[in-house]
């Protein structure tokens, strides 16, 4: 390792000047299962806050982005590396003096809405993982309630702009079902004939299986059924109710 002389003669510059701190990753990995929201918690094995629940994640090794840390702590704490539809979307820095009682450390939290979820297992630091309903989630260890919130509105916030919400409902699906989608993430009731209204509005968002129905439970006729469309982005966007009226 170089010496603190080597170090200052890069240029002038001394890296011992410096307090040094951690560099970890946090994932928010949310789901829908049984018709409700459900994130992907692990118990921590080790202090601090051993035995509480809080999202996956770790520090970075020395020869890793922050991605690449977060695949691998996915996989040591959960065993959901190779899960189809894993997009891992960077959600925010997180950096407040005091979140971690070990260090000064810095956070790169990253957010996932799974289509699938299949049931992880505890493995690496972690005593055990589970997918748990959102609403019974909180509080988490360190800051980890704050990360999860920012990673819910922003997954709420794809479901406005492309059309994610269809990887959440069969293959061929009732507008119906897709409004429950809207209304688990979002978390609010939907004006059913404005949602639809909208939904056909929307170009290349869903398409109609000529001649499909499907009985909804209800006393009245059949239900049309539909398919995802090509459109990867909502032109114009699904905005939330209360997101209506705002400037794009």
């Amino acid at each position: 390792m170089a010496g603190h002389g080597a170090a200052a003669d890069a240029g002038g510059y001394d890296k011992h000047a410096h307090e040094p701190f951690a560099v970890t990753v946090d994932l928010a990995v949310l789901t829908l299962r049984a018709g409700a929201l459900h994130v992907l918690l692990v118990e921590r094995g080790q202090e601090p806050y051993a035995g509480r629940w809080a999202l996956p994640g770790g520090f970075l090794l020395p020869e890793e982005s922050a991605e690449s840390a977060a695949r691998r702590e996915l996989a040591e704490e959960t065993g959901l590396d190779e899960v189809a539809g894993l997009h891992l979307e960077q959600l925010r820095t997180y950096s407040e003096p005091g979140r971690d009682p070990r260090m000064r450390v810095v956070s790169v939290a990253f957010a996932c809405l799974l289509p699938e979820a299949p049931e992880p297992r505890g493995g690496g630091d972690a005593a055990e993982a589970r997918w748990v309903p959102y609403d019974a989630a909180r509080p988490l260890a360190f800051d980890h309630d704050r990360i999860l919130a920012d990673a819910r509105e922003r997954v709420g916030a794809k479901l406005e702009y492309t059309g994610l919400a269809t990887a959440f409902c069969p293959a061929e699906f009732t507008l119906g079902e897709l409004q429950q989608v809207y209304e688990t993430v979002w978390g609010t009731p939907l004006d059913r004939p404005n949602f639809r209204r909208k939904i056909l509005a929307t170009p290349g968002f869903v398409e109609p299986v000529p001649g499909a129905a499907r009985l909804t439970g209800g006393r009245g006729k059949p239900a049309a059924l539909y398919r995802a469309g090509p459109a990867t982005a909502l032109h114009p966007p699904l905005l939330r109710p209360s997101r209506e009226g705002r400037p794009a």
